[in-house]
């Protein structure tokens, strides 16, 4: 399989995942909002974020034959494999100084969520899940023109059904370890990130790290 051609982790990459680390998930649908609300979350509390999406679209400009691969499960409107995706997420993790994230755009399906745990071997502190219905997140996606392979009406629509059939349950999942916090981003900025703000405030207590790279 093409997955097991990505590049081995160093030596000592156990040793990434602390007791201090702290790691939150921050799902939703395709414009919902998440790629706005987690620079605010990165502001204000110090958060490093890992945007799956990036790292993967990072991997696809590298050229690289997991690149490749990307690159067509994205115009499929397909989820790409979960080894590629958590050792790209394990890989950032290593690399950074701080050791509270949140992690955007993840886990997208059940497959991600056992394969980061048993990857990475840590549990989300909580799952940030932004709230929005279909119309309202197909009107978001259609007037953002990014210019992106994944943002015509068609794939637009391969998206909503596998965020709905894939990511929900996983949702679903966390909300029964009552781990999940509901943030209804229907309303404006301002509005959904004093919610946010809310539920950073109820975070457990950690030394405060000085850099977010």
């Amino acid at each position: 399989m093409a997955t097991s051609e990505f590049p081995a982790q160093k030596d000592g990459s156990k040793a990434v995942l602390q007791e201090t680390t702290v790691v939150v998930f921050v799902l939703g649908g395709p414009g919902s909002g998440k790629g706005t609300q987690c620079p605010k979350i990165v502001e204000h509390f110090g958060f490093r974020h890992l945007c799956a999406g990036d790292l993967l679209q990072a991997e696809i400009e590298s050229e690289s034959e997991n690149g490749t691969m990307i690159q067509n499960f994205k115009k499929e409107g397909k989820i790409v494999p979960s080894e590629i995706t958590v050792k790209l997420l394990q890989q950032a993790m290593q690399q950074s100084d701080n050791k509270r994230f949140i992690i955007d755009g993840f886990s997208r399906n059940e497959e991600n969520r056992a394969a980061f745990e048993n990857i990475v071997r840590i549990k989300p502190e909580f799952v940030l899940f932004f709230d929005c219905p279909e119309e309202e997140l197909t009107k978001r996606i259609l007037n953002r023109n990014q210019g992106r392979v994944d943002d015509n009406i068609e794939t637009i629509g391969k998206r909503l059904k596998v965020y709905f059939e894939s990511t929900l349950p996983v949702i679903n999942y966390y909300n029964s370890k009552g781990k999940v916090q509901k943030i209804d981003a229907q309303r404006s900025i301002e509005e959904v990130f004093e919610d946010v703000k809310s539920v950073f405030a109820k975070l457990r207590p950690v030394a405060r790290v000085g850099s977010t790279k």
